[in-house]
């Protein structure tokens, strides 16, 4: 992919508009009667198992009778021991794994009509009209054919005899309701599908494991991924790898592609780069049709370049392993939802997906989604590249547009005529992943525009003793792969050093300000907003990226870090499970980091299948605790689990701790199971960032440099000097749902506990906290999770998780 310029996409040429969602509570067996059954279809995913055990557990939650489909379309046509009855135990520790237990197959004859008619007689035979499929648009295209079928399809039975006429009259619609199961991320309507981020996961791993062993011997690596319609993988896999070139099918290269990759990679050499890294989308196509492959890839560098050179084709790794935790959450949060649509559907329902937008869960005509999809491929074979882009959404072109820029050998050497400005970065606070991806897009991003980018090393201390540099471009080259702060972090904050700060950031000339970091970074720009009447150096704009791992900043759903926490703390979580595999019955209480904020917790809990999950703003005490205990061991009595998890918060309860819980656990469970506790601590914070923290990181800090050009346009006199003033000024960059919005410190601070150092308002991931008490057998009231169309009038594919 190179320097050409990127399609802008315009109007959405083919809108999805959600489905009315009414508000709705459901309780424990208010649906009894119903009868549901769960298949997965077409390719695997990681993720797929999430949802399966949320569908059936939800399911038996309400009191519906519940059945696996195994082998997908095929297990219905074929019947008998393929559709089968499953209770609560049948999706016990499955959530780890990736693949799917009910197994998967393409299937042909359910084309067919006989096809149709045995399957539709299978289910007959076993009262099941709800179906809940996962799988990619042509599973749920047949679904929807089969649904559009049904009455004939009974019509027919009940003629030749093979059904009753009660039945018949009993069973007269099929409802259905679809998840996403692809690895490509090239299903249309939503932000991921199942197992799109595990893609990137194992993609990431074999990039950062191969850049070593390249840069060793001075080697180009071309990198296949899959992705045969959808180039999703490779541009974001491009993007969080630094990658040097990139080949998607929806924007093909030009027809002189092979000079300017040896171009740009000859001249990588010459400035002293010892690898290089191509990454090749297995539907890579030029501007003719033709395909374009890794050794097709390889042949040119080495012909032409003599470079050595070597092929990897990740190929079906790239659906294996653990699914990440995005996933489980994504699969366990899509088939409870998934339920729900289903026994609140109708005869004249409209069949729906169940997708994603942000972090709302969202329900979306079926066919709409599977007509824009197709949609797509279409205009990739009409070769009307600007339409394929402008269906795959607005964050499709962003991706396009920022991996074009930041794989630049060097920076622009036409800026036209925009002023420079002066922009610095600085690191405050804890250190977490992905605050190197973000200084490296940072420093780029103002390069590219024009500007200076500035880097203040070792935080407020490092501003006060002078530790100012310029950053040049290849300063941060191979910064997105690394964990920690390389610029350097501390806690310390501007309160009692005001006039050393202003009167260094005068001295550098500073004009506009990002910080990244957690609660202290935004204490410190509250502080500074707070003396502008004091000092004129303060007005300038400042921006807080919100980099934690405890994601307990105001004025965002997501913090850059928490992501790759997340995953460790799953990680471990499997391994500490699997330690007593083949042992006695035992059950594992671990604390998670944090702060006063549960977000860790909650989710490593739901991602992790925890039995329970502490923290402090849910108040819990011995009640509670032993009810916990009870359930848990009930659960190991019956047969059902046989070792037990559970997430505590560090500060959950100052009596209530992780030593109480062990005590307690070890006393009451004598001769029924074991007890071992962990303390993750620090390790919560270290590792490789995740794609994930890469991205929105990579993301944000160019929204941010946007921002402070906009600002210094409207605020800054002739002269250079800065009168930023106004709240607006000095802003948290937030991501809410699918959005990046900006908002005053000085507003959000009304909203803040900072004696907790928490926002007041109960975060989104609080609602998680019922799904994960129903999948754990706890007692909840669950209330429908899908988002209200009046709240998002039209999805367009803006994949805000990349």
């Amino acid at each position: 992919m190179s320097d050409s310029v990127v399609p802008k996409p315009g109007i959405d040429p083919l809108p999805i508009v959600p489905l009315k969602v009414d508000h709705h509570t459901f309780v424990r067996d208010s649906e009894k009667g119903k009868c549901i059954g769960v298949l997965t279809s077409g390719g695997d995913s990681q993720g797929m198992n999430a949802a399966v055990r949320a569908v059936v557990r939800f399911g038996i939650y309400l009191g519906c009778k519940m059945y696996f489909i195994k082998e997908g379309y095929q297990g219905m046509i074929d019947g008998g021991d393929h559709i089968v009855e499953a209770d609560w135990a049948s999706v016990s520790g499955i959530i780890h794994r990736g693949g799917t237990i009910i197994g998967s197959a393409r299937c042909m004859d359910f084309k067919t009509r006989d096809g149709s008619l045995k399957a539709a007689k299978n289910l007959l035979d076993r009262g099941i009209t709800n179906l809940a499929i996962i799988g990619g648009d042509g599973s749920l295209t047949g679904a929807n054919r089969f649904k559009g079928e049904w009455s004939s399809l009974v019509k027919e039975l009940l003629e030749t005899g093979k059904i009753t006429k009660e039945v018949a009259e009993k069973h007269s619609h099929l409802n259905i309701v679809g998840m996403v199961g692809s690895i490509d991320n090239d299903f249309c309507g939503t932000d991921m599908t199942i197992g799109t981020d595990s893609a990137l996961h194992r993609i990431v791993e074999v990039a950062d494991n191969i850049i070593p062993t390249a840069y060793s011997h001075q080697r180009a690596f071309v990198l296949e991924v899959m992705g045969r319609h959808c180039g999703y993988l490779a541009l974001v896999a491009g993007i969080v790898t630094e990658a040097d070139f990139v080949f998607a099918p929806e924007w093909p290269p030009e027809e002189d592609w092979p000079e300017k990759l040896c171009k740009k990679l000859e001249l990588e050499r010459q400035s002293g780069q010892r690898l290089n890294i191509i990454i090749v989308s297995e539907g890579a196509i030029d501007r003719q049709g033709n395909p374009i492959t890794a050794e097709g890839v390889k042949k040119i560098i080495v012909d032409r370049l003599e470079m050595d050179t070597r092929t990897t084709v990740l190929g079906h790794v790239q659906r294996g392993g653990a699914p990440s935790a995005f996933d489980r959450l994504l699969g366990s949060r899509m088939g409870a939802e998934a339920v729900l649509a289903l026994v609140e559907a109708k005869q004249d329902t409209e069949p729906c997906v169940v997708t994603l937008v942000g972090n709302v869960a969202v329900r979306v005509p079926l066919m709409a989604c599977v007509e824009k999809t197709q949609a797509v491929t279409k205009a990739m074979a009409e070769k009307n590249w600007d339409l394929a882009i402008q269906l795959r959404g607005r964050s499709f072109a962003s991706n396009l547009e920022t991996y074009r820029m930041l794989s630049r050998l060097k920076p622009p050497t036409n800026v036209g005529d925009k002023k420079g400005w002066r922009l610095a970065v600085i690191n405050i606070g804890s250190p977490c992943c992905g605050m190197n991806a973000a200084v490296r897009s940072f420093a780029r991003n103002c390069i590219y525009a024009g500007n200076q980018p500035i880097g203040i090393h070792n935080g407020i201390d490092g501003l006060i003793n002078g530790e100012v540099r310029p950053i040049e471009w290849g300063d941060v080259a191979g910064w997105i792969v690394e964990g920690g702060s390389l610029l350097g972090t501390k806690r310390t904050l501007p309160k009692g050093k005001f006039e050393e700060i202003a009167a260094n950031l005068e001295k550098f000339k500073i004009q506009g300000l990002m910080v990244v970091g957690g609660f202290e970074a935004y204490e410190a720009v509250l502080q500074l907003e707070g003396m502008r009447d004091k000092f004129t150096q303060f007005r300038i704009p400042m921006v807080v990226l919100p980099a934690t791992i405890s994601n307990n900043v105001p004025g965002t759903d997501f913090s850059i870090g928490a992501d790759t926490a997340l995953n460790c703390i799953t990680e471990i979580c499997d391994r500490i499970r699997q330690s007593a595999t083949g042992t006695k019955r035992r059950v594992f209480i671990v604390e998670t980091m944090g702060g006063y904020c549960g977000y860790l917790a909650t989710l490593a809990g739901m991602a992790g299948g925890a039995d329970a999950a502490y923290i402090n703003e849910e108040k819990f005490g011995i009640k509670e605790l032993t009810s916990d205990l009870e359930i848990l061991a009930s659960k190991m009595d019956k047969g059902q689990v046989f070792r037990g998890l559970l997430l505590i918060n560090e500060k959950a309860n100052p009596n209530y701790n992780i030593d109480f819980l062990r005590r307690m656990y070890t006393e009451e469970g004598k001769d029924r199971f074991t007890v071992r506790d962990n303390v993750m601590g620090h390790s919560q914070q270290g590792g490789t960032p995740s794609p994930f923290d890469r991205n929105v990181a990579t993301k944000m800090a160019s929204k941010t440099v946007t921002w402070l050009i906009e600002q210094l346009n409207h605020f800054a006199s002739l002269d250079g000097t800065v009168h930023a003033e106004t709240p607006n000024s000095a802003v948290v960059l937030g991501l809410r749902q699918a959005t990046y919005t900006f908002e005053a410190v000085s507003e959000l601070a009304k909203e803040t506990d900072f004696a907790k150092r928490i926002p007041k308002a109960n975060g989104w991931w609080r609602k998680l906290r019922m799904i994960n008490d129903v999948l754990a057998k706890h007692d909840s009231i669950y209330e429908v999770d899908a988002l209200d169309p009046t709240k998002v009038q039209q999805i367009t594919t803006d994949k805000s998780k990349f």
